[in-house]
């Protein structure tokens, strides 16, 4: 990749690449840009997320996808408060605004009331400039509200269910790239122009460890194919095992649900994606380069849906259905709500038109559609989800 446009190097980020001799694994530098607490883009609480902020998502669109997922949380509650007395929990990790959280408490409290009055809402977010925002969002919340750590949380599980909505995508990648020999681990490096002074630039590292080779191999990317030429590159997730083993070291009983963009293996690393998944994203605009203006981007990689399954039974989950989001929205009860959407007066058809459009742009596979969600069951039985008809059921294509 060619140095980044954005020219200068920002000084503390320098100062560490200077430290570390210069480059340092692209693992380091995404860990340093998105989650340092005073230069990170949410670590510093930089990144706004809705429609007019850096990006959109489901909920920052509006209460509909809670309201549509509240009824499959109350079917995996529900057994858990049948099962004995005390607290239960509905854990969001990462959750952003707060948005999501609000909207499913309030969901919670409207239509399960007797659920709710044993519920918690438990948030787990790392970043103080996000969580701020949060406590703002929440302070009128329905539900009690706490935020706590992974380390807290397995000193003293709780049970219920836990989402990690858009989470997983910004866990630190490593990328890799084929230099037709070797795969290698790729570095960002400081680059030197007489011309145009220090800037950025992404380079071939030292040869993969042997335990990542291994994974290039349990993903069919050894041996090597002709297809992928020297400098093809993509990612490896390695943030995965750590975070879902500390979620499952959280969760004493009850289910795991991920949504996010996520492919196949054999889709993910297609000859053809030669470029990998690794987007920036700010102000509602994307870009392919993770090296312009460090610590103002948002940086994400789609998931490998085989790396999430193998990570998640390695910590001590079970594989309890998955879909796309579309099938898993439509199957929640989203055309009855659109179909409820036209029998409102006149007088409410611009909200009616907007709530529509955000309806129809969470299940377009051109938009939020083609998200992927995962549900994992810890201590609980074995039963797929009603999003999902078969344990395990894995959308293809």
């Amino acid at each position: 990749m060619n140095p980044s446009p954005s020219g200068a190097v920002p000084t503390w980020l320098l100062q560490r690449l200077e430290a570390a001799g210069g480059a340092v694994p692209f693992r380091t530098y995404m860990e340093w840009v998105l989650h340092d607490p005073l230069h990170g883009a949410y670590g510093a609480g930089r990144l706004h997320i809705g429609p007019a902020g850096d990006f959109a998502t489901a909920p920052s669109l509006g209460p509909d996808f809670a309201a549509l997922l509240a009824p499959q949380l109350a079917d995996w509650l529900t057994p858990l408060a049948a099962a004995g007395p005390g607290p239960l929990a509905l854990v969001e990790t990462g959750p952003g605004e707060g948005h999501l959280a609000l909207q499913l408490a309030e969901a919670l409290a409207a239509g399960w009331p007797e659920l709710a009055e044993r519920l918690e809402l438990v948030l787990v977010e790392p970043n103080a400039g996000m969580a701020a925002r949060q406590r703002q969002l929440l302070a009128d919340c329905p539900l009690p509200c706490r935020w706590v750590s992974f380390a807290a949380l397995a000193a003293a599980p709780v049970r219920g269910v836990m989402l990690a909505h858009e989470v997983l995508d910004a866990l630190a990648v490593e990328r890799i790239t084929w230099d037709g020999a070797l795969w290698r681990q790729q570095v960002v490096a400081l680059h030197e122009d007489p011309a145009a002074g220090l800037s950025l630039r992404l380079e071939p590292g030292e040869p993969l460890e042997p335990a990542a080779a291994a994974q290039l191999e349990a993903l069919g990317l050894l041996p090597p194919s002709p297809q992928r030429p020297p400098g093809w590159c993509s990612e490896l997730h390695p943030g995965l095992a750590p975070w879902l083993e500390a979620a499952a070291m959280a969760l004493a009983a009850g289910q795991l649900l991920v949504i996010d963009y996520a492919l196949e293996a054999w889709r993910y690393y297609a000859p053809q994606r030669s470029g990998g998944t690794l987007m920036a994203y700010r102000g509602q605009q994307a870009s392919d380069d993770p090296l312009a203006d460090p610590g103002t981007w948002d940086l994400t990689s789609h998931l490998c849906i085989e790396s999430v399954n193998a990570a998640a039974a390695s910590g001590g989950w079970e594989l309890l259905g998955q879909a796309r989001q579309g099938e898993a929205l439509l199957a929640l009860g989203l055309a009855e709500r659109l179909h409820g959407l036209q029998q409102g007066s006149a007088s409410e058809l611009a909200t009616l038109l907007a709530r529509r459009e955000a309806l129809l742009r969470l299940v377009d596979p051109r938009a939020l559609g083609e998200f992927r969600w995962l549900a994992y069951g810890r201590a609980v039985p074995l039963e797929p989800p009603r999003f999902s008809r078969e344990p395990g059921l894995s959308a293809t294509g």
